[in-house]
């Protein structure tokens, strides 16, 4: 019974990342283009659960050699906003799109001149609108 189980969630597993490949686009080269020519870092943004999946992207990027770090945007609301800088790539990362707490810092993230990189499920969300490139799940 576990032996079957355990297979069948690897098969369910698997056909979910193979429908990721129908979401490889322009956007998505952009956005690696992007990273890869920066001299800045990664900087990486969410709440919750979109929190938790960019601290471990953000231990990946770090793994494999691409300067990251993790910013917590209400830590970055009372101060810790000075860590960005205009040579930085900032991913927020929200499902929705209309997290409040990350969307309020996208105009200061924008008048520092970061790039503005938005991993969200929905296009029309106020994040995407103030993105410059959309990435989606």
């Amino acid at each position: 019974m576990v032996i079957k189980k355990a297979i069948e969630v690897l098969k369910i597993e698997a056909e979910g990342i193979l429908a990721l490949t129908e979401r490889i686009d322009e956007n998505f080269a952009e956005a690696i283009n992007i990273i890869c020519s920066s001299s800045g870092r990664v900087i990486i943004s969410g709440i919750g659960k979109s929190g938790l999946v960019g601290r471990k992207i953000v231990a990946t990027l770090n793994s494999t050699g691409t300067s990251s770090l993790f910013l917590h945007p209400v830590e970055a609301m009372h101060g810790d906003l000075g860590i960005v800088c205009s040579d930085d790539i900032f991913l927020a990362l929200s499902n929705s799109g209309e997290t409040d707490e990350l969307n309020v810092l996208l105009p200061s993230i924008s008048r520092i001149g970061s790039k503005i990189i938005a991993l969200t499920g929905s296009k029309e969300s106020t994040l995407a609108r103030h993105s410059d490139i959309i990435l989606q799940p």
